[in-house]
Parts: C-alpha cells; structure tokens; sequence
C-alpha cells in the first residue's frame, strides 16, 4: 500500500514538472491540457512518460535526456505528429500503434537494437534512428511516405532490398555503420527521389566501404540524381559526367578482358576439336572402308540371286533326268554356300562397324567432358572479372606465373604438405598444380587489419611469444559430403567465411574450419566419392573425374590465443570463452571422425612418415581473423592410367597394371585384316567416271530406259548424273562412295523409293524436286551444313519421306538438329537409324512452335525501361534489364497499345528460325537474339529507335538488314557465318560506337572506313589477312580498343603489333593487351617512313597500280621503300623521292621499268651497303638499321666490297635506269655508291656532296652527262674517266680544282663547265687540248679568268670551240684570234725577246663583249632562264627546239648567269624520256655560278612535291 502510493506521488510530481517545463498550471491542467498542442521535457531523468491523457490534442512531444526505458500512454494522442523521444536509454520501439498521425519520429542516441512496431505509421515521412544499436534495416516496407531516414551511428552491415518500398526518400544517412560492400550500396539505385545521402557524414564518421577505392565515384555513377553526397554539393553536371566517363572506362576495360577470356577458351576449344577430328580419323576411316565393302558385297549379292532366279526359270531340260539332278544339285549347294558366305562377311564387317562407331562414341563422350572441364575453367576467370568490375577495382585477381616468387611459394607449400603415405590407398603418388590465383580484397584485408590490431591493443603477450608466430597460412576445409560450387567459391573470396551454412559440419556451426595438411582437407572428399562411387555400382580402383581434380583455399591466418580440442565438448565460442582459435592434432582425428571414415583414419594411422606430428586442424571462431589470399587448383598424379583421350597429363603406370590399350588397339586392326581377307573376295572394278546412256543400260542390265528400276553405282568418280531424270520407272538409286558435291540432277523422278547417297561430298541438296514417293534418303557422312536449308528443301520435295540419315555431316547447329527435323518433316518415322516415338515427336511440335515470335512470347520476354539501369555490367543492356527488371509489360490494361510500350526484348535461345511480328515495336532499343537458328536479319525495319542490339551464335551470313537503323550504337553478331563487312550497311550508322564480330569468317575491313564513331572493335578468329586492311581504319581516330587476334594477319605481317600501333595511334589496348607508351615510339621507330604498296593504295583509293607511270612522295619522311609486288609498278618509268630520308636505294631496285629517279637531299650511302664498322656508324645509321627494309641487312648482295672494290664482279641492277639524281646526299665516297651496276644511266647528278675523288664510274659506258657542282673535288685522277668516251657534257662547278689534267678519256666531250675553282695558270687550260670536240667551256671564278689573254688562249686552242663563259665565240672573234696569232708567231720570230707567253704577245688586249639578239627560244626553256640574258645567233645551231612566237628584247649580255648546259639537258629529258620531268631535272642540277643563285636553289629544292597524279 506504501508502494502504490510512493508511485503515485512520483508520477504527480512527474506531471507537475511536466507542467513547469511548458508553463502549465498544474492545478488547471483539465482545462489547459485540452488546448496544449506541444510539449516538451529535457534532462530531467525521468523514466516514464505519463500524464498524456490530459493532452488529447498533442501534436508535438519533445523528450530529451531522460531515462525511458518503454515508450508508454501515447495511446492518448491520437492527433500526435512529431514525436522526439532522444538519448533516453529506449531499447525497444513500441506504443506507437495508435499514433497513426504521426510524420516525425526522433529516437536517436537511444539503445534499440530492431527497428519494429511501425507498420501503422504510413504518414511518417520523417525517421531519426541514429546513434542506437541497430544491426539490420526491416519494418520499413510499410512507411511509403518516408522522405528523411537517419540510421547514422549504428552497425548496419547489410541495405539488401529492405528500402525498394521507400521509394519517396528524398533525404538517407547511413554514416558511421558497418557497410563494406559495394553491392549494398548498389541497391540505393532503386531510390529514384534521392536526392542527398549520407555515408561519410564527418559527425558520425565513415563506413568501411568509404575508405575503398572509387568510392564516391562508385556511389554519383549509381544514384546520378544526387545534390548533396556526404555533406558536399554534387549538383554539378561536370562531376555527373567525370563519374560516368570513368566508370564506362572500367566496363569497357574488363569487357574487353572477358573478350580475352572468351577468345583463349575459344582456342583451347578448337585445338580440343582438332584433337577430336585427329581421334576420330582411324575410326572413320574403318567405318567407310567397311561400309564401302559392304555395299560391294551386297552388290555382288544381289547379282547372285538375280542370277539364281534366272538359271532356274530358263534352263532348258535334259533327257537324261538323273544326271541333270545331279548337276544342278551340285550347282545349288555351290551357291548357297557361296551366298551364306557373303552373308557372314556382311555380318562379320558391320560388327566392326559397330565396334568403331562404338570407338566414335566414346571419343565424342570424352570431348563433352574435356569441353565441359574447359568451359568450367575459363567460366571461373570470366567470374573473378566480373567481381573484379562490381568491386570497382577493390577485389582483384591475379593468376600465377611460374617466375611470381609467390607462385613458386605457393606451389611449394602445396607440395610440402602433401603426404604419399597419406594417399596410397587411393593410388595417388603426386600432385601437379595446375593454376594459381591471388586474391586481392582490400574489403576483407582491411577488417582483418583492423581486427588483428584490435586483438594487439588487447591483449599483452609474454616476452617469449611472439605474435607473429600466431600467423599461419592454413588451408580451408570444405564439406566433404558437397561438392565445391562455383557460386559459393565466389562467395567466400568475396565476403570471407561469414556465411558458411552449407559448408558448416556438424557441432562445429560457430568456426571456420582449417588445417595444415591436403590428407586432412581431401582425404575425407576422395572418401566419401569413392563410397558413393561404389554405392552406384562404380569400380571403386579407377579414381573418378570429381576427385582427380581438386581446388584448395589458402588463407591467411591468425590464430591469436590456442587451446586444444577437448573430446567431450563441442566446438563453439561458448565452451571455449577465452580461446580464438583451437586445434586438434592428427593422431585425434580420428576419435571425432564418423563411422563412415573410420577406416579411412584407421588406414593413415599405418603410415611410416614422421607428417603426424605437423599435421593438424584448426577452428577460429571469429571469421574476420581468416584473409583467403591464394586459390589453387590442382590435379592428382595418379597409378592408374586416366582414361580420358584428351588427358595430357603423364601418369606413372606399374609395371603389373600397365595398360593394354595399345595391344587391344592392335588387335583390334589385325581383326579388321582378317574380316576384310574373308573369303569371298570381290573383284576390283574400273571406276566409272561418267555417266551416258551406254554405261547406265550396262550397270542395269536392261535395252530401254524404261525398263530400270534399280540403278546401283555404289563406289565409282561420278560428280554428275546426266540424264537421269529420264529414268522415270527408277525405283532404287544408290550412288554412294562417289564425288559428288551437289544432287541437282535428281529431279523428276516421280517413282523414286529409295536414295542413297551416302559417303560423298555434299554441300547442298539445291536441286532436287519431284521426288513426291521418295520413301527412304541416306545422307549421310558427307558435308552438308545448313540445316534450315536442308529441312525446307525436303519438306517442300519429298513429302512422303519416312526414313531419313543425315549423320555424320558438319552441321552448324547440331545440339537442336533432330528436334527440328522432326518437327517439320511431320511424315518421317525413322531418323538416322532411331524411330521417332509418339512423346519425341510431339516435343519436336512444341520446340517448333515456340521458334515463332507470338504475342506470349513478347510479352514474356520484354520490358518497359526507359533509361539504362547504372550497372557494373558487361553484359548486353537487354540481357540485364530481362533479369533484373520488374517493368512488363500488361496487355489487359492498355490493351493494344502495349506494342508501343516495349524497350528491352530479349528473345535468346528462342529457336527461332527469323524475325517477324515486331512491325508495332517502334519504340524498342534493346534488343536480343542471341543462340537461335536465324540466317538473315530481317523485320526490324520498323524498329528505327534500336540502339543495341545482339544476335550472336546464329547462322547469319550478311548484316543487309540492319542499314537503316541508324540510331544503333552496339551492334554484337559474334559466332555466325559472315563473310564481309559491306559499305552500304554501315553508311548511315554514324553513331555506331561498339561492334563485335568474333568468330566469323570476315576477310576485309572496307565497309567500316566510314564508322567514324567507332570505339570498340572485336573481330578476332576471322579471315582478315593483308596489312592492307589496317589501313580502312586510319580514319577511326576514335578507336581505343581493337581485337584482331585470330587473324591471318596477325602472324603472317612481321611486327605485326607495332605495326597496327603505327598506322593506328590512338589505340589504348590491342588484341586484349594494354598499349604501353614504349610500344608507340617503337612503332614509329620501326614503320615511321616506310613507302609501301598499301599506303600508295591508301592515297589513290585503289590498289590497281599497273596504269600508273609516276610516283611522287617527295618530302614525306619516308626511310624505306617496300613496293610488293614489284610487278604491279612495270609501267612506273618516273620516281621522285627527294627531300627524305633514305639511305640506300632499298626497294626502288626491284621497280623494273623506272627510267628517271630523284633522290635529292636524302642520306644516300649506296644502293645496297654493307655493314659497317661500329666506329663507322653513325647515330642515325644505327636508328636505320633498325628496319629491315631501310637497305642495311640486304649484305648479301654487297658484301665484302668496301675493301675489295665496290664496281668489280657486282651484278647489274636498275637496267632501265638512265637519269639518276643524287644531290645533297652527303656522300663522300663516289665508289661506296656501287654505280657501275647501273649499266645504262645516261645522266648522273651528284652536285652538293663532300665528294673528294671521282670514282666508281667503270662501267657506266652510256653516260653522257655528269654532274658534280658543289663538292670538294681537289684533282682528277687517272682513273677518273677510265671507260668514260662516250660522256658529252661534264659539270664540275665550285670544286676546288687546281690542275687539268687526266682527260684524255673524254674524247667526245662536248661541254665543260669549271667555274668557281682554282685554276690559276693558263698552261692548265691548255691541257684541254686533248679534248677535240669541245663546244661549250666555261671557267669563270676561277683566277685564271682574270688574266686578259685567256680567251684567245682558249679560242686558238679549241678550234671546235662555240661558247666561252657564256658569251658566244663567233667568226669576227675567231679571225681576230688568227691574226693575233700570226702576229704573236711573226713576233716571235723576229723578236728574242720573251713576250711572257708562249702564243700570244703581252699587249694582247680582251675582246669587247657583243650583243647577241634576235635568239628564239622554246616555250619549255624560257622559263629556265633570267630575264637579262640572251643568246646570239650561232647558238641556235645547238638547240633542238625554235619558237618564232618569243623574241629576247633585252640587248645585254652578262657571262654570270650562264645555264645553256642545263636547258639542253632539260630539252634532252623532255624529249628523250618524259616532257612531265623537266622539272625534276632543272630541280636538282641548276647551275650554281653565284653564292646568292645557290641559295635560292636550295631554298627551291626543298619546297613540297606536287601530290601522286
């Protein structure tokens, strides 16, 4: 009675604080209270709420700082909207269910530990649950009107699905809990009205996943709507697009490593195929063999009993009735034996056929399971990519080299816990490891750290101990009795061992089991299979495929404090509270070991090995502290032969068990002999090769056409069948062991039974028609490959068909082959030797008639998504939205507008045969149609807002139907049948920007040359062969990604990498390997300058180069020439490569008609160098070779000759060569040149070189003009113009010739220019005596032009002599030289005194220049010339050319300006070669008589060529 009251006056003074708080008359609070709409209460340490019957009307209640326990008497405030109840001490949510009004809830800093109880409260849209002790998010899917919820500051570790309903939350944080996985913030995706989220709030601090890598772009790419991200503003578009951008390049990044995947499982496939197609070559050989000889028998068979039906009706009869009994008695017996022995060796011989198809059957078995193995194997790395993307990078795996350090550890620590002894009883004497992975989770890496260094500031070790010895890498241990899943494998190297129910063992629910030894973790497995085996009746000695291969979790652990196993107790953390691991050694495994596995132990316990004192197993309780860090695989090294065909691994076979398989495969062929030497024995016979009337009344043994019925031309050469549609009464044709490749003579023949024409080479069945009672067709072994063909044809001409045999054919699609068969030859009973039964043909009706799009089917398989889910997927956006999308479509509420409504239609692995019924989607842009049976790309017409659509594994073999979709920007048809790539299709496909076409048989790039937005481009294993196709894709400049692995071309062009990165430099990764930054510089060192065939094609946009007669690439950085074929340039007679870098002739010598070749200013050495000493390479020599095409590397032809004389015994090259221009090389060596194997130049330009000798000119003996200005020529030695008679004109300008002496050679010269030399004495022009034809001769600049006399010198002493320095010699000066002459000789005579001269008297005074006019000029040459300079009348006789219609006006004549030599070059070239080169000519050989004049030359010479005409 005390207590009642003591709790009465506490709750009135509760009250009347209440009261004083809010300014309330305790007194009156009956009438107060009715009109109170808030309250509120703050540190006052009360720990109930009463007293709100008084305040019916509340609407707000404020509680803070108290210490409330229950939330009690709200069932009074009905109208209650805002309710705080904060840093109260509440544990738990409850009273609440009549507050049905309220819209804010504020139970934050409190100690609740389950959301609950809020169910009724659907107008809430605000709830603050921050600070408390909530482990998981529930109760929620009711509060629809939520748009603020704050769960900060608790120990969330998981979102899931529990916020899908919330769909109006506007305002989410979740800072300081437990999240770590990027898969839990995905599912916030589905909040489309969120606008600002918390996960990172600095007040409450950051979740374990916010310390990961591309966490916050992670987050902005999934919820792109966000204003407001862990307290910053992020509403700017910019940071949208920089997450997106870089996300994009994650996905295009690891679908680019799937891409790889998925090429290398290819490969493997395909040499796993070719192994098939080597193991089934014998078998098949035998089956035809035997089936050839079979169909001989029964053919010499049946021409016996035809032969016994006729002895026995038309042999006539004898008188003597006893004896003719007799006889044909004896006949009768002959041949019945005769006939039984046929019919023993048809029987013997099938018996083989049977046991090889039996040898087929088995290989064919093998290969599913290898495949199936492959297929496993690659789909696991496919998995660890496709973690590796939704981690973004966080988890990462790395497979192991045999050079990775931690490989070789690894596999060390495998084998050192491996025990023999351990495995004897299964026959297991090793183990190989096959693979390695690392894994690399930084999520479970750092719980791990963070809880290890939690256990370190706990606990305190002893001086003796060393933490670090409680770290150990221990091996994880599965559930024997289930089998390792893929599914669950990921699970654990994803979230580590903390959802462990299926592999949990008994009594041991609270640990992760490990251990030290492999005996520990797969004896039990090995086992328990090896029961289970023997339980299905399994031979229990030969090893099962499930434990020949095992997988094995290395993890990384910390044992922490250790106890032992104590027998009676199970293991959990209860029994052994201060223990974090504990362990039991090997020699107790046994006590705990179930009934099963007694033996097992029992059996290890016998062991003579010293491995049980190591060997143990341990249980940590707490899963954070176990890392997994490495994944083996391996395969056991085993006794017994494994029996698969594909093994490649080498067993150890004793001696006592080795197999017999060689000695039964022998046997087996010593049978086949002895069954095919059975007697009878058959005749070989000639071969018919064609068919004609004759041979076909031969074969059956009839006069008239229409008397056959049975045509049998089994084993022959016949390709055709002519004329046998005349054959109408034909019954039976059987026409195996043939070369057929096509039926398309079998038509008409309307009483046609039975066909047989098996054991040829057919393709195709196009042809055959009116075979309307065929009843029985063998089609089979031979190449028939479109089944879709096959069956229409078929279907539309034999209708009546009941036996059908088309196995053993390549057939494209050979998994749903006799479904379909089936299902459209609806009158067949019988296929390939199997009769349909009643339940097969009415599954093959339903197969059929789901290959047809329907309206079920749409509505089954699209969706009504508008936008592209955010997801880390490289899968199509149809195959994503079909699985995760919950938008169908509902046709009974918009009835027929529901068409309108689809986007996404995924229709893979449908069947289908074509496209059709989709005229009404007009609104669909994802599509799928993937693993059907469609041939053609048809009925998407309509669908003109397709963006993505995908049609891998069909039998498509052109992409015709897809031109007009011109918003489609990924375009997938790996695996089909395509063949081109055709301009048409891809014209209008600009915003085209993804393109897969692996596996498929493509042989040229040209229809992509205008897919300017093209980014990715797989076209791995196809037919792409010429490096000529590389350059259809130089205008892509926004590819980043190509895949050509798989092609020709990859291992057919030499440096086939670098050279793809050359002529593509944009390119980020190729053939599915990142494109490091040295490869480009290697690529540009390598293919940089190369002139080839492809790029000539490239610019002229053809590559028919045979009418082409120039080529021009002047100033074009090239290095190297490789035109090949050189036979494509016969017709190419002009080559201008000046202004490059060239240092040999390189490929130009193989061009076999060129007659005109510049090559100024390039770095010519010599046509073919040699090799030259270290010391004599220069850098950029060293750069050159380099590439094998510059020249160098070609010594072959050249070597040995920088010593031995560079013109003697060389084979002549360039035999059409006659102009060669060689200025401004830099050469120094005439001889390195090689140019005595030019045999036929005629003219020779080698101005502006450090030549200091003239050499190397033996055996050009048709040169005629030779050009040497400009070089540092000191003398001319005797060897000089060895063999050089027939040279007429000589330049040797700005040398610095002192002598003249050595031309004697010349005999025929007609014109010598030395200006700027150094000529001193007139005795040395005198020397040009020996030159009688000399015409034109000029020798100004040099000293000797200084003295007065030297012109009548000349002029005396060159009586051929028309142009002296640009001035002409005529006859007044010419008399007046005579005269000085004899007056010179008179003086001499009469006069000893010595004049200084021997011919000419010392007052001799020079000649006053005259002027020359009235000169005509042709038009072609005038331009060569200065507008001051003229040519007098004599020099007329020398040009080949007149023009009437241009006159000189200028009456001056200068001797400094002088270039007639190079005008009658010109006018030579033009009219003896190529009117179109004059300018090539005059380029490279102007007359350099002034310094200013060479300048401009030069400044000339450089300029850009004209482009390639």
């Amino acid at each position: 009675m005390v207590q009642s009251d003591n709790q009465t006056k506490n709750l009135e003074e509760i009250i009347m604080e209440l009261c004083i708080c809010n300014g309330l008359s305790y007194e009156n609070i009956d009438q107060e209270g009715l009109k109170t709409t808030a309250l509120e209460m703050f540190f006052s340490g009360y720990s109930r709420i009463v007293g709100m019957k008084y305040f019916p009307n509340l609407t707000t209640l404020t509680l803070v700082g108290q210490s409330i326990q229950n939330i009690t008497d709200l069932e009074h405030c009905l109208l209650l909207k805002e309710l705080w109840i904060a840093e109260c001490c509440l544990v738990k949510i409850d009273g609440l269910q009549k507050c049905v009004n309220l819209e804010k809830l504020y139970l934050y800093c409190n100690e609740i530990s389950r959301i609950e109880n809020l169910e009724a409260l659907t107008k809430l849209n605000v709830l603050w649950l921050n600070n408390n002790l909530i482990k998981n998010i529930e109760g929620l899917h009711t509060l629809q009107n939520l748009q603020e919820v704050n769960l900060a500051g608790n120990v969330i570790e998981k979102i899931g699905s529990c916020l899908d309903f919330n769909i109006q939350i506007e305002i989410l944080n979740l800072s300081g809990n437990k999240l770590s996985s990027f898969k839990e913030l995905t599912g916030l995706s589905r909040l489309p009205n969120l606008k600002d989220l918390g996960l990172n709030d600095p007040q409450y601090g950051p979740n374990p996943v916010c310390l990961l890598s591309n966490y916050a772009i992670h987050v902005l790419y999934h919820i792109p709507q966000l204003q407001r991200f862990d307290t910053c503003d992020v509403s700017e578009k910019h940071i949208k697009i920089l997450a997106e951008t870089t996300v994009m390049k994650k996905i295009m990044y690891y679908h680019m490593r799937v891409k790889s995947v998925h090429r290398q499982l290819h490969d493997r496939l395909e040499e796993l195929k070719e192994s098939k197609c080597r193991l089934q070559n014998l078998p098949e050989k035998k089956i035809k063999l035997f089936s050839c000889n079979i169909k001989h028998l029964e053919c010499e068979l049946a021409k016996l009993e035809m032969l016994n039906k006729t002895s026995r009706n038309g042999s006539p009869r004898s008188k003597d009735l006893e004896t003719e009994n007799s006889v044909h008695d004896t006949e009768d017996t002959e041949k019945a034996c005769l006939e039984k022995a046929f019919i023993q060796k048809i029987s013997a011989m099938k018996e083989r056929i049977t046991f090889w198809n039996r040898k087929l059957d088995e290989i064919e078995r093998d290969y599913q399971v290898e495949m199936k193995k492959k297929k496993k194997s690659f789909n696991l790395v496919e998995q660890f990519l496709l973690m590796e993307l939704e981690a973004v990078g966080n988890i990462r795996f790395e497979e192991g080299l045999s050079n990775n350090p931690w490989f070789s550890s690894c596999c060390e620590l495998i084998q050192s816990r491996f025990c023999t002894w351990d495995f004897r009883a299964y026959d297991i004497m090793g183990v190989n490891i096959n693979r390695i992975f690392r894994v690399h989770n930084q999520i479970l890496r750092l719980k791990f750290e963070e809880k290890f260094q939690t256990f370190l500031e706990k606990e305190v070790f002893h001086v003796a101990e060393n933490y670090k010895e409680k770290m150990e890498y221990l091996f994880y241990v599965f559930n024997p009795k289930l089998p390792v899943k893929e599914k669950q494998l990921l699970q654990i190297l994803e979230d580590g061992f903390q959802d462990l129910e299926v592999h949990m063992q008994p009594e041991r629910n609270e640990a992760v089991p490990l251990c030290n030894s492999l005996s520990i973790c797969e004896c039990p497995r090995i086992e328990f299979l090896k029961q289970q085996a023997k339980a299905e009746g399994k031979n229990k000695r030969d090893p099962e495929e499930s434990f020949r291969h095992g997988i094995v979790i290395i993890a990384k652990v910390f044992l922490g404090r250790s106890a032992p196993v104590r027998a009676a107790s199970p293991i959990c953390q209860i029994n052994y509270p201060e223990a974090n691991s504990v362990f039991r050694p090997w020699k107790f495994l046994g006590s705990d070991a179930s009934t099963s596995s007694n033996e097992l132990w029992a059996s290890l316990e016998q062991k003579s090995c010293d491995c049980s004192g190591w060997q143990c197993e341990w249980f940590v309780f707490d899963h954070e502290l176990v890392l997994p860090e490495y994944i083996a695989e391996f395969e056991y090294i085993t006794l017994v032969k494994d029996k698969s065909l594909f093994s490649t691994r080498n067993v150890i076979v004793e001696e006592r068990k080795r197999s017999t398989e060689i000695l039964i495969l022998s046997h087996d062929l010593q049978h086949d002999d002895e069954v095919l030497n059975m007697e009878p024995t058959v005749k070989v016979r000639p071969k018919i090769a064609y068919l004609d009337e004759k041979t076909i009344f031969s074969v059956a043994k009839v006069n008239i056409y229409g008397q056959v019925q049975v045509l049998n031309l089994h084993g022959n050469s016949l390709s055709q069948l002519q004329n046998i549609s005349r054959l109408k009464t034909l019954r039976k044709l059987i026409i195996s062991f043939n070369e057929f490749t096509s039926l398309n003579d079998v038509y008409d023949l309307p009483n046609l039974e039975y066909f047989d024409a098996s054991h040829n080479h057919v393709i195709t069945l196009e042809g055959i028609r009116g075979l309307t009672k065929l009843r029985c067709f063998n089609l089979s072994w031979n190449q028939l490959k479109k089944s879709w063909e096959v069956i229409n044809i078929l279907n539309e001409h034999t209708p009546n068909l009941l036996s059908l045999d088309i196995t053993h054919n390549p057939w494209y699609k050979p998994v749903s082959l006799r479904l379909s068969v089936i299902g459209q030859l609806k009158a067949l009973t019988n296929l390939n030797g199997v009769m349909i039964t009643n339940e097969e043909a009415a599954e093959a009706l339903r197969y059929i008639a789901g290959s047809k799009i329907t309206q079920a089917s749409l509505l089954e398989c699209s969706r009504t998504d508008e936008e592209r889910p955010p997801i880390l997927s490289v899968f199509s956006c149809a195959t994503i939205l079909s699985q995760i999308s919950k938008n169908r479509v509902d046709s009974q509420m918009h009835h027929n507008n529901w068409y309108s409504m689809i986007t996404v239609l995924n229709l893979d692995g449908q069947h289908l045969f074509k496209i059709s019924n989709l005229e009404k989607l007009e609104h669909l842009r994802w599509a799928s149609f993937s693993n059907n049976n469609l041939t053609q790309i048809e009925g998407l017409d309509s669908c003109l807002n397709l963006e993505e659509l995908t049609l891998d594994e069909n039998c498509i073999s052109t992409l015709d139907g897809i031109s007009k979709l011109t918003k489609l920007t990924r375009l997938s048809v790996n695996n089909n049948h395509l063949t081109s790539l055709k301009r048409h299709v891809f014209e209008n496909l600009c915003h085209l920007h993804y393109i897969s076409v692996e596996n498929n048989r493509i042989t040229s790039l040209v229809g992509l040359k205008k897919t300017y937005s093209l980014i990715e481009l797989y076209i791995s294993n196809n037919c792409v062969s010429t490096n000529r196709e590389m350059y259809h894709l130089k205008s892509l400049t926004n590819l980043i990604i190509l895949d050509m692995s798989g092609n020709t071309i990859v291992w057919k062009q030499d440096n086939y990498r670098l050279f793809v990165l050359f002529h593509l430099p944009s390119l980020k990764a190729l053939d599915g390997i990142r494109v490091e930054p040295t490869e480009g510089e290697s690529a540009r060192d390598l293919f940089g300058g190369k002139l080839t065939s492809d790029m000539i094609a490239d610019r002229l946009g053809h590559s028919d180069f045979t009418e082409m007669q120039e080529l021009n690439w002047a100033t074009s950085n090239i290095r190297a020439v490789e035109l090949v074929p050189a036979d494509q340039f016969r017709n190419v007679y002009s080559v201008n490569l000046q202004n490059n870098n060239l240092t040999s002739f390189s490929g130009l010598i193989f061009l076999p008609n060129v007659k005109v070749l510049c090559l100024n200013y390039n770095q010519i050495e010599s046509i073919l160098p040699g090799q030259k000493s270290p010391n004599q390479v220069t850098n950029r020599q060293h750069l050159y070779r380099r590439v094998a095409s510059s020249g160098y590397g070609q010594q072959e032809l050249a070597k040995g000759r920088r010593d031995a004389g560079f013109g003697e015994n060389l084979p002549p090259i360039m035999q059409s060569l006659e102009v060669l221009h060689l200025g401004h090389n830099g050469i120094t060596d005439m001889a390195q040149l090689q140019l005595s194997r030019l045999k036929n130049l005629k003219l020779l330009f080698l101005q502006g070189n450090y030549i200091s000798q003239i050499k190397g000119l033996e055996g050009l003996q048709f040169l005629q003009e030779l050009v040497l200005d400009h070089n540092r020529i000191k003398i001319i030695s005797r060897d000089s113009f060895a063999g050089q008679s027939g040279l007429l004109a000589l330049h040797l300008e700005q040398n610095q010739i002192r002598e003249l002496r050595s031309l004697q050679p010349l005999v025929k010269l007609q014109k010598l220019f030395l200006d700027f030399n150094r000529i001193q004495e007139l005795s040395e022009l005198e020397k040009l005596q020996v030159i009688p034809s000399l015409k034109v001769l000029s020798v100004h600049g040099n000293p000797v032009s200084l003295k007065k006399n030297y012109r009548s010198l000349l002029v005396i002493r060159l009586p051929a002599l028309q142009v002296l320095d640009g001035t002409a010699v005529n006859a007044e000066e010419r008399l007046k030289a005579d005269y000085q002459r004899l007056e010179q000789d008179f003086q001499a005579a009469n006069s000893p005194k010595d004049s200084g001269f021997p011919a000419l008297p010392a007052n001799f005074t020079r000649q006053t220049p005259l002027r020359i006019a009235n000169v005509n000029l042709n038009e072609n040459i005038n331009r060569f010339f200065d507008s001051d300079f003229t040519f007098g009348r004599e020099l007329e006789e020398l040009l080949p050319y007149k023009s009437n219609k241009s006159k000189s006006r200028n009456p001056r004549i200068t001797t400094y300006n002088l270039q007639s030599i190079y005008v009658e070059r010109t006018l030579r070239q033009a009219k003896g070669v190529s009117t179109n080169l004059n300018h090539l000519v005059h380029h490279s050989a102007t007359s350099k008589t002034s310094q200013m004049n060479q300048s401009n030359r030069e400044n000339t010479s450089r300029k850009p060529a004209n482009s390639l005409s």
